[in-house]
C-alpha cells in the first residue's frame, strides 16, 4: 500500500513494478488433457468388443441354418436370432417354440467343421454377430415337455396328450409321423421331445429313440428360444408359437 500525491492511499499490484505479461491459463487439479483420437480408439474397441461378447453370452446369438429340416419355417442359409436371456431367469422351453440346442450325444455323428471363413467371419463369429463354424448346436421345434404322452403313429397326425394338432408349419407333401412312426413316448421331466418342420428330412427325437437318452432333449442342453429369421432381409420374420399349441 502507497500514498498518493493526494493522500490517499492505493492497493499496488504486485505487477505494477514492470511491464505488464500475459495472464498463462493453468489446469485446475482435477482436469486432465484429452486424448487424441487415435489414442482412444483401442480403448472404444476394447468396450465394444467386451458388450459384443457380453450380449453373445446372456442376451441374443446369430444362428446359421445349415440344413432343410426345419423347412418351409426356415430354410438353408437364414440367419436366426436366439435369446439366451431368458433362460437365465428360469424359463424352460414351450410347446411350439422354435429352439437351438447342444447335441444330446450322437444326434449330428462325425460332420466335418467348416472351413475357408476369412477372418472378418471368424472375427464377428467369436463376438456372436455370425455363427460359429465349430459349434455343436441344433435347431428344432418343441413338440412336448416333461410330463407329456406324444403319439407319433403311421397314417395319423401327432398327438400330445391325446389332443391332435393342427400343423400347417409342416413342409408341403411332408407327412406327420408316416416315415419314422415310433408309437407312443413319455417324456420324462426337464426334458424335450422335439421334432423338424421337414418331417420327412429331420433326424429329430423319432431317429434317437433307441439310442441312449431315448431321443428326448435334457432342458439343460437349450441355448435359448430361435425369435426371429434376421437375414437375409426379404425373409425378415418373427417365429411365434403356432396357435395348435394354445390348446394342450
Amino acid at each position: 500500500m502507497t500514498a498518493g500525491e493526494d493522500g490517499r492511499t492505493r492497493v499496488r499490484d504486485a505487477g505494477d513494478d514492470g511491464p505488464q505479461k500475459p495472464a498463462r491459463r493453468t489446469r485446475g487439479r482435477g482436469t486432465r488433457a484429452q486424448r487424441p483420437w487415435w489414442q482412444e480408439l483401442p480403448l472404444l474397441v476394447l468396450l465394444a468388443l467386451v458388450m459384443a461378447l457380453g450380449i453373445k453370452t446372456f442376451l441374443v446369438q446369430a444362428f446359421s441354418i445349415p440344413s432343410g429340416s426345419m423347412q418351409n419355417t426356415l430354410q438353408v442359409g437364414d440367419r436366426v436370432l436366439v435369446d439366451k436371456l431368458t433362460p437365465w431367469f428360469g424359463a424352460k422351453p414351450h410347446r411350439g417354440e422354435v429352439v437351438v440346442f447342444r447335441d444330446p450325444g450322437g444326434w449330428l455323428g462325425d460332420q466335418p467343421q467348416q472351413t475357408g471363413r476369412n477372418v472378418i467371419t471368424q472375427a464377428l463369429s467369436f463376438v456372436g454377430l455370425a455363427p460359429s463354424a465349430d459349434e455343436q448346436d441344433l435347431i428344432k421345434r418343441v413338440i412336448a415337455v416333461g410330463g407329456d404322452t406324444v403319439d407319433c403313429e403311421r397314417g395319423k397326425p401327432v398327438a400330445v396328450n391325446g389332443k391332435p394338432l393342427d400343423e400347417p408349419y409342416i413342409y408341403p407333401g411332408a407327412t406327420p409321423c408316416d416315415d419314422n412312426p415310433v408309437g407312443q413316448v413319455t417324456v420324462p421331466a426337464d426334458h424335450l421331445w422335439v421334432m423338424g418342420d421337414h418331417r420327412n428330412a429331420s433326424e429329430d427325437s423319432r431317429a434317437h429313440v433307441r439310442q441312449p437318452g431315448g431321443g428326448f432333449v435334457p432342458v439343460d442342453d437349450v441355448v435359448g428360444r430361435a425369435v426371429v429369421i434376421a437375414w437375409p432381409m426379404p425373409r425378415w420374420s418373427t417365429l411365434p408359437v403356432p396357435a395348435t399349441f394354445d390348446r394342450l
